[in-house]
């Protein structure tokens, strides 16, 4: 079973910037995308980011586009995201999962727990 670990996150000043790692062990499914999303408290699970497991293409919430880059190392199992110029607003717990649908709140492998990002002066 694939198993998302997530890493990266921390206290970041407005304007700031962080790079979120998300290592998957276990099997991987091609026909999916590994996608990264977010859920600040009070909020349900939204989509940020989406990169298929074959091929190089990368899908973008319109919230994140433009700030935010998601990319991956297939040897290192390993897909980040970039993410630049920072709003309180990005404040969420940050969760990667391997069996994403590029723009829809829904992942259907198994979440890992999670990185806390805080924009905050």
């Amino acid at each position: 079973q694939v198993q998302p670990v997530e890493s990266g996150g921390g206290l970041v000043q407005p304007g700031g910037s962080l790079t979120l790692s998300c290592v998957i062990s276990g099997r991987t499914f091609s026909s999916y995308a590994m996608g990264w999303f977010r859920q600040a408290p009070g909020n349900e699970r939204e989509f940020l980011a989406a990169i298929q497991w074959t091929g190089d293409a990368t899908y973008y919430a319109d919230s994140v586009k433009g700030r935010f880059t998601i990319s991956k190392d297939n040897s290192k199992n390993t897909v980040y995201l970039q993410m630049n110029s920072l709003k309180p607003e990005d404040t969420a717990v940050y969760y990667c999962n391997a069996e994403a649908i590029p723009y829809q709140n829904v992942g259907f492998g198994v979440w890992g727990q999670g990185t806390q990002v805080t924009v905050s002066s």
